[in-house]
């Protein structure tokens, strides 16, 4: 399945924001874009859906704002906390601004944490 490419879902604060595929140069195996894969759209469709209703909460939970997973044909390959690209692929493809979405996430928690909501 990974020559179709691997899907990279973005969660913010526990949702998923919308979604890219990468898909691996000729020859290769890896998609990452670093190494030549090439983002193209994507939709989440329903197994996406099941993945990150299953793993969205715990990402929230513990604290994690922004998070890359990472699917492959149907399966949860990785789950990226520290360099969750593709978001600027995102809004290219689907007009999604995910940095306002973490920005108002981030204002919120810290409202919350004022007390000032």
């Amino acid at each position: 399945d990974v020559v179709k490419g691997d899907k990279r879902v973005i969660l913010v604060d526990g949702k998923p924001v919308g979604a890219i595929n990468r898909v691996p140069s000729f020859g290769e195996i890896r998609s990452n874009m670093h190494v030549g894969g090439k983002a193209t759209k994507a939709e989440l469709n329903a197994r996406d859906l099941e993945i990150c209703q299953r793993i969205g909460p715990l990402m929230k939970e513990k604290g994690q704002v922004l998070v890359g997973l990472d699917i492959i044909g149907d399966m949860l390959t990785e789950i990226n906390l520290t360099s969750p690209t593709g978001i600027q692929e995102l809004e290219r493809f689907d007009k999604i601004n995910v940095a306002e979405k973490i920005w108002n996430c981030l204002e919120s928690m810290f409202q919350e944490e004022l007390g000032d909501t």
